[in-house]
């Protein structure tokens, strides 16, 4: 008879010098209890939903916490996304880019109010879970001041400012170089450092698709442990260099006018050309919906 699979994962865990309880990574929706039937697993949502052609696991902001305080240094390397208008604009754009990017991840949670939204009048229960709320919350109240945490990206001075607010000892930091998209040795460098300094979050904060080529990339290694969050400019809210829209802006979908007014040079385009085509997009995807 063949080895089980917690078997094989086992010796394979210990030619790898890995502990013996060692969680490997694996595909969305694939049950990780194989050995005990009858019993769900709570880590696998019962379904997923597309919408404008990205794949949305249907998580509240509390759930999707839950599911990253789950992750420790003893298991397998994945990721969570968090694609918002400014990303399902560029996938549409250049699909074959982003797809491969999202549907690797572990985790697709909706990193928009207006998405919400236009995902609500359509019938589809998607939550917002901005990455840099979900940032917040893992700084606040789940990683401790020994806990190992590596990060990809920002700058030394956002690093430091944020390892000062939280007692932080524990902190692995690589700064790739600019045009990382265009530079797959670059790429592989980052991954290479994931596997290098074993964490138990990684926070890459490149941007997109940057962050979630890296992530891609330490996931395709195989050696990497940890949770990684592509969460873009998260750690510059947390360690107080861009200030947060007002809450009330936050719950009446304004965040994005608060962060125009605040750099007007830098995301005016985003922000007044490209984000609009989002709802082109919506009114096509409906289209096709209807069609299908």
């Amino acid at each position: 008879m063949g080895e089980t699979l917690a078997a094989s994962t086992q010796r394979v865990s210990a030619q790898a010098g890995r502990p013996a309880d060692f969680t490997p990574a694996v595909p969305r929706g694939q049950d990780r209890r194989q050995g005990r039937p009858g019993v769900q697993d709570w880590r696998i949502n019962p379904r997923t939903y597309e919408f404008i052609g990205a794949i949305f696991d249907p998580l509240t902001p509390i759930q999707t916490l839950q599911r990253a305080k789950w992750m420790s240094v003893r298991h397998g390397f994945r990721y969570i996304v968090t694609p918002n208008v400014d990303h399902l604009v560029r996938l549409a754009k250049e699909p074959d880019v982003y797809r491969p990017l999202y549907e690797a991840s572990w985790l697709s949670v909706c990193d928009s109010r207006i998405l919400e939204m236009l995902a609500r009048l359509s019938g589809l229960p998607l939550s917002a879970v901005p990455g840099s709320d979900l940032s917040q919350q893992l700084f606040d109240n789940v990683i401790t001041a020994d806990d190992p945490i590596t990060v990809i990206g920002a700058d030394e001075e956002i690093v430091n400012r944020v390892k000062a607010r939280y007692g932080l000892s524990k902190v692995h930091h690589h700064m790739p170089p600019m045009g990382l998209r265009k530079k797959p040795d670059a790429v592989a460098e980052c991954a290479q450092f994931v596997a290098d300094h074993p964490s138990r979050y990684v926070f890459i904060c490149v941007g997109s698709p940057q962050q979630e080529m890296v992530a891609k990339a330490c996931l395709d290694r195989g050696d990497c442990v940890g949770l990684g969050l592509c969460v873009g400019a998260s750690l510059d809210f947390i360690g107080g260099r861009v200030k947060r829209a007002p809450k009330w802006m936050q719950q009446n979908r304004l965040e994005w006018l608060h962060r125009l007014a605040s750099e007007p040079k830098r995301l005016w385009k985003r922000y007044l050309v490209e984000g609009p085509k989002i709802f082109a997009l919506y009114l096509r995807w409906c289209v096709r919906s209807r069609k299908g």
